[in-house]
Parts: structure tokens; C-alpha cells; sequence
């Protein structure tokens, strides 16, 4: 028999291994599972693989297949389902399976350490029982003392035993056979049923719109069924998801809790053990890597009742699997962008059809593409129209920028704005989708602009760091003092959060600020150090970018301020102005959530324009069916297929000959893809150049394939992708395939 074992190598395919060389005639009988951890020689060096399948047969001749070296699992490392996912994943998104597999698992498994932690407890044998139940004449009164504390004690781990008694009674007593140790699962827990909430477990009382989406989630456990909460903000889907999985894991389940953004878990994760206590494991890339093997372990013990994680953690193994929660589902942080580029959304209602779970999506924004699957009768749609208690939906007007004057950035109506509402002691977020001081340090005399070296992108200046930053590439240079073509002083032009922050400190110095964006968080701790500070009340403004969008509750916020908000009017990409929209709701939605009233005002040059008129007046739902309503004429997703093959290299003219040959692949002018060529319902747009054409030093260009049905672009990309392969690319090229990409640029 043949070992097929996946390895994290940039290869598309599985790699053939005898058996280790002392297990071949066990293999006779007992063949290993797919899915089991095997460690096996590459070349010079020893690797960790994942078993797929095993073959009587191998295409490499017999003298050339090496032995794998050893089985480091007995049971698969992954639960059915979830080994099922990530071949399928692996085969839809193009990807290498020994790379999806690698980026499944923590880091310490990746390199072979156990997948469960074992320990060894002490027990009573039969002689040591009987000799505990004889009379005693009280001779060595330790021993029969251990035996008492074995026989009486339910904790008999390793660790109890030799913190009561000294090791030479231990072993005097093994050596007699009346104590013996066993290797027990050191995650292993009582069932989760048995389990009793905390005291302090009282569940909230639910509206009615609450209560009838609990009742249909709850109504379609043990069967498959997508469920959209679409909730305004502040309407209480949190409440909502916590008593559905309340229900679950009182039946000894296990619930998968997705969140968008690292950012987002702590106060999730606060929320859920102030309800449920213990048996709450996290998993994201911020923890260290012991911590995630841990809670990984948890997990697929079944020690862990409730797992929630960034995207990622869709793929942890869990066998008692029964609900599943991703929470903001529109957000774009669900689709990886490097490397593996699978979407966590979508792979999540894919694992909850395989388990015959129900699945959760809540947002007060759904994408298009959830809002088209509601329209198709794929998804349920529970509405949550009204904010929870006394919170009332916030006031939202727009600012006319052509009729106002502004102070850096700061309309007159929202300073004033601004100072009525301190006054009445409420708090205040001002929100500026750009981090840094100003996007441009610019000489008026000659027109120089600091530009960065490496990308076709200008230096952001960061005044408080005294650092000119590229957003794109992380490069970095010290701010010069003149201008180095003509000497002349420079200016910074435009605002950034440092500058609104730096602008509101002197007009409001009696108010104390924070500023919350990648800048402050970078720290470990900063972002929960700036959320602990508007939570407490000391900080009356808050300034910062999209992580003030994701699902915060601020009690005392009653003034929101948008500045510009047309960034996405005119923007290329065809999803900017849903982004647009769903930004604009979800920062307005931090205001009135509590009995304090709200207001929202947004700047904007284009006060005219139909997208924010229809936000105001008629909400997110009337925006998004004229949304649909044009990509459906335009022949966009939801209602077409895209994938698109991204290549980057030094030379311009190597990156236009390599994408000109691959498009000539696929349009049947160059090499045959076989009968039929590309075949009907698939286009080929391009090359053409990246918005940002030059990054890291690298151009950049890309093919975009459009199909009319998911099922086209997959038979196309199957035949096509290995030709591509074959191509003989340039030194130094570097080229990916994006299925379902989230921007187009």
C-alpha cells in the first residue's frame, strides 16, 4: 500500500510514500485513516504531511518511493467534515492541499507535536485493592495512606499524586502491583451537558422580533438551514446568538462563533464567559503559538464548548459541531488575501451543510450576495428592526462641504455639532477612513511631492512618529525639512487622524481625546487600553478609522461625524460603493444605543448624489435592491462568476509577455486546452495594469475571468491553471489565481 501525504509545498498535488519501515506488516491489517499526521523525508529534509488516501499503486517507479518515517497520530487530526471541507477548498480555490491543510492547524502541529496532551494517572490494581479493603495492622501507615488517597480521590493526575506523596512510595507501591499508571487524554472533560452555567448566567428579555428569530434558529437544530439576522445596529443579534447557543451546549454541542477582526474578541469573548463561564476557547493569528495549539486541542477534545476566531477558525476540528455564528458577515476581512484566498463566510455555510448544522449570518449591512441568496429562497431572512430597550435609530443629515467652511478638515456645523453635545455631556466619534497626519507632504513652489521609492503611491506623513510611511509596502524615510529639488519649505496637504486629532485637541481642550486606528493598536493591549477609555467615560472624543465600524457598544456616544465621506463615489471597483454604504451605516450605528438620542452628520461634497440621498431617506435595504439591481444589468456578482490571475515581476515587458501568453491559453489562440477550447460562458478580460501598477518594487497586472455560472468557471480553471503552470514564466515572476476576489483592481 501507497501513503498519498500532502505537504505545505507550493505544489499542486500529493506526494507517494511507503509505509514507515516498521509498521509495513501492520499495515496489512490495519491501515492508517485519512487525516492522520505523517512525517516523512523531501529532499534533505523532514517534513510533516497530512495522509490523504492510500493507493495499491504509485506512478513513481518502485526504486525511487521513499519510506515515510513515522505515523505521529493514531485517529485524524481533523473531524470528518472538516477534512471533507479542506480537500474541497483546496480544489475550489486552486490552492495547494498540503498549504490548505498547514493553514488549518496551529503552528505546533504543523511541526509534529501532539495533537492531544497526554498524562498519566495513578490507579488502584486488583491486589492494591484488596490490599487497601484488608484490615490493617497499621504497618507502614504511608502506603496504606496512598492507597486510601487512590481509592478515594477522583483527581489522580500525575501532579496530585506526587504533590501528596514522595516518588519512592510511588514506585515502592508499582513495584509491589498494587498501583499502576495509565495514559489518559489530558483535555479530556466530562460531558459538556453536565456542565452548570454560572450564577450570574440570567439570560436577557427578548423583544418579540428576538424571540421569534431564537424560536426559528432553535426550530432548525440538527438540520441544515442558513438563517440571515438582519438586525439594525444596536437591535441585539448578540443576545440572540448567545441564547441559541445557551440551547446547544446544554445538549453537549459544541458552537463555532466567527468575528471578523482580532480587534473584535475581546469584548466578545468577555461577554460570553460573563455568561456561560469556562469552556470558551479563542483562536486568531494574534495569539502566541502555544496559545492557539491549546485552545486548538480544546477543541477538537470536545473540551470547548463555544470556539470563537477570526476566520481561520472555521477549520478547527470540532466533533460535536451543532451551531455555527459569523457575525458581520458582510465585512471583508472574511476573505484571506495572501496566499490561501478562501472566503471564512462562505467555507463557513459550506461546513454547516456538510455537519447538517444550521448557520447563522448576522449583519445590519448583508452583503449583495447574501441579500440575492435570501431573494433565491436559499436563505431565511429574521428581521430585527428596532434597536433593543430605549434606543431609538439616530437623526443622519448631510453636510454640504461647497456651502460651509471647514478648519482642517472640521465643517462649522459639525464643530458646533460637536460643542452642543459635550455640553450636554454626551460623547463624540469622529470618524476619518485615513490614518497618519496628512496623505501628502507637498512644496508649494515646485509642486514635489513626497513620493515613495518603491510604489507608485505618495508617503503618508506620520508627524507624531517623524516618519514619511507608505501604506502599501511599509516603507519608511525621516521627514525632510525643504524641499530637495528647490529648497522651499513643504506643507502637509490633506487630513489624516493624527491631524483631526491634533485639530480637535485645540478647539476642545477641555474635552480629553483618544485616537483608535492600526497606529494606536499596533501595541499589544492599545486597542482594549482605547475602548477601556471611552467605555469608562474618560475620553469624550474618539477619533479613528474603520475599526470603530465593527460591532462596538457605546453607551454615552450621541454624535457621530463622518468626514470625507466620498471616498467610494467614484471609486474603480465595482463593489465600492456597497463597502461605502455598509461603512457609513455601520459608524452611524455607534450613535443613540442607549437612552441617550443620536445624531450623525456626514461631510460631503456631493450632498446631490443618489447613493447617500437614499441612505438617509429610505435606509441600507433601499440601496442595496438599486445595488442589485445594476449589477444584475452590469452582469456583476452576484449574478456572474469571477477569478482573477494576479502576476507580479521587475520587469514590466516579462509581466506582459507571461499574461499575454496566458490569456492566450484561454482564448484558444495559443496552446489547446482541449475540445471545445475555453468554451462557452467564459470571458477573458485583459492584462490589465493594477490600479497601484507598481508595488514593493514589483509591477503588477492581472487577467480577469468571467463566467456565467460558478460551475463554467470551475470545469474552465481546471484545464486552464495547469497550462498556466507549464508556462515558462520569467525569473522572478511571481503569479496567483483569486476564485470569487474581493476587489478587482
Amino acid at each position: 500500500m501507497i501513503l498519498q501525504v500532502a505537504l505545505d509545498t507550493p505544489l499542486r498535488r500529493v506526494f507517494d510514500y511507503r509505509y514507515p519501515k516498521d509498521s509495513e506488516a501492520a499495515a496489512m491489517s490495519a491501515l492508517p485513516p485519512p487525516g492522520v499526521r505523517v512525517r516523512v523525508p523531501f529532499g534533505r529534509r523532514l517534513l510533516v504531511g497530512i495522509l490523504v488516501a492510500t493507493s495499491s499503486e504509485s506512478q513513481v517507479p518502485a526504486e525511487k518511493l521513499r519510506h515515510a518515517v513515522e505515523f505521529l497520530d493514531t485517529e485524524p487530526v481533523f473531524d470528518a467534515v472538516t477534512f471533507e471541507l479542506l480537500c474541497w477548498a483546496a480544489d475550489y480555490y486552486h490552492h495547494p492541499i498540503g498549504a490548505v491543510f498547514a493553514a488549518a492547524l496551529p503552528v505546533g502541529l504543523r511541526d509534529g507535536q501532539a495533537a492531544r496532551l497526554r498524562s498519566l494517572r495513578w490507579d488502584l490494581t486488583a491486589t492494591g485493592r484488596q490490599e487497601w479493603q484488608t484490615p490493617s495492622d497499621r504497618r507502614a501507615p504511608r502506603q496504606r495512606a496512598l492507597l486510601e488517597w487512590l481509592a478515594t480521590n477522583e483527581v489522580r493526575d500525575e501532579a496530585a499524586v506526587t504533590a501528596q506523596f514522595k516518588p519512592d512510595l510511588v514506585r515502592t507501591l508499582a513495584a509491589r502491583d498494587w498501583i499502576v499508571a495509565v495514559e489518559t487524554d489530558a483535555s479530556a472533560q466530562p460531558s459538556l451537558a453536565s456542565e452548570a452555567a454560572p450564577p450570574d448566567a440570567a439570560e436577557l428579555a427578548l423583544t418579540p422580533a428576538q424571540s421569534e428569530a431564537v424560536a426559528a434558529i432553535l426550530g432548525s437544530l440538527s438540520r441544515f438551514a442558513v438563517h440571515l439576522l438582519h438586525g439594525v445596529t444596536g437591535s441585539g443579534k448578540t443576545e440572540v446568538y448567545l441564547q441559541v447557543i445557551a440551547r446547544v451546549i446544554g445538549t453537549g454541542g459544541q458552537a463555532l462563533v466567527l468575528v471578523p477582526e482580532i480587534a473584535l474578541t475581546p469584548q466578545l469573548v468577555a461577554r460570553f464567559a460573563h455568561r456561560f463561564g469556562t469552556g470558551i476557547a479563542v483562536l486568531h493569528s494574534g495569539l502566541a503559538g502555544s496559545e492557539r495549539r491549546d485552545a486548538w486541542r480544546r477543541a477538537h477534545a470536545g473540551e470547548a464548548r463555544i470556539v470563537i476566531g477570526t476566520r481561520s477558525a472555521v477549520f478547527a476540528s470540532l466533533p460535536r459541531l451543532a451551531v455555527i455564528v459569523v457575525d458581520e458577515e458582510h465585512d471583508a476581512s472574511y476573505k484571506q488575501q495572501e496566499g490561501f484566498r478562501y472566503s471564512g463566510r462562505d467555507l463557513a455555510v459550506l461546513r454547516a451543510q456538510r455537519a447538517a448544522v444550521p448557520i447563522v449570518l448576522g449583519s445590519a449591512t448583508p452583503s449583495l450576495e447574501t441579500l440575492e441568496n435570501v431573494a433565491q429562497g436559499r436563505y431565511s431572512r429574521l428581521s430585527l428592526p428596532q434597536r433593543a430597550g430605549v434606543a431609538r435609530p439616530p437623526l443622519m443629515r448631510l453636510v454640504d462641504l461647497k456651502k460651509h467652511a471647514s478648519e482642517q478638515g472640521l465643517s462649522q456645523p459639525a464643530l458646533q455639532a460637536i460643542r452642543e453635545h459635550l455640553a450636554a455631556g454626551g460623547q463624540i466619534i469622529v470618524f476619518l477612513n485615513r490614518r497618519g497626519y496628512a496623505p501628502t507632504l507637498f512644496c508649494n513652489q515646485c509642486g514635489w511631492a513626497a513620493a515613495c521609492a518603491h510604489c507608485d503611491a505618495r508617503m503618508t506623513l506620520h508627524r507624531r512618529a517623524g516618519r514619511l510611511r507608505c501604506h502599501h509596502c511599509g516603507a519608511q524615510s525621516a521627514v525632510p525639512s525643504t524641499c530637495g529639488q528647490c529648497a522651499h519649505p513643504l506643507y502637509p496637504v490633506g487630513q489624516g487622524t493624527e491631524r483631526v486629532e491634533e485639530t480637535l485637541e485645540r478647539l476642545f481642550p477641555e474635552a480629553p481625546l483618544a485616537r483608535l486606528d492600526r497606529d494606536t493598536a499596533a501595541a499589544r493591549g492599545g486597542m482594549q487600553a482605547v475602548l477601556a477609555e471611552v467605555q469608562s467615560g474618560a475620553a469624550k472624543i474618539l477619533v479613528g478609522t474603520q475599526m470603530l465600524t465593527k460591532g462596538h457598544h457605546f453607551p454615552d456616544v450621541s454624535l457621530v461625524v463622518i468626514l470625507d465621506a466620498d471616498q467610494g463615489l467614484f471609486a474603480s471597483d465595482y463593489r465600492a460603493t456597497e463597502r461605502l454604504a455598509q461603512m457609513i451605516i455601520q459608524v452611524a450605528g455607534r450613535a443613540g444605543r442607549d437612552a441617550r438620542a443620536g445624531e450623525v452628520l456626514i461631510q460631503t461634497e456631493f450632498p446631490e448624489h443618489p447613493l447617500l440621498n437614499r441612505l438617509i431617506s429610505d435606509g441600507y435595504e433601499a440601496f442595496a435592491a438599486g445595488a442589485l439591481a445594476e449589477r444584475r444589468e452590469a452582469h456583476w456578482p452576484p449574478f456572474s462568476r469571477l477569478a482573477l490571475l494576479r502576476a507580479e515581476a521587475r520587469q514590466i515587458e516579462r509581466l506582459d509577455e507571461f499574461l499575454g501568453a496566458a490569456a492566450r491559453l484561454g482564448t484558444g489562440k495559443g496552446a489547446s486546452l482541449g475540445a471545445g477550447g475555453h468554451g462557452a460562458g467564459i470571458r477573458i478580460l485583459g492584462p490589465a495594469t493594477a490600479l497601484l501598477a507598481r508595488r514593493a518594487d514589483h509591477f503588477r497586472a492581472h487577467l480577469l475571468i468571467e463566467a456565467d455560472e460558478r460551475l463554467v468557471l470551475q470545469r474552465f480553471l481546471s484545464r486552464w491553471l495547469p497550462a498556466v503552470e507549464g508556462l515558462a514564466a520569467p525569473t522572478g515572476l511571481r503569479w496567483s489565481i483569486d476564485v470569487d476576489p474581493l476587489e478587482v483592481d
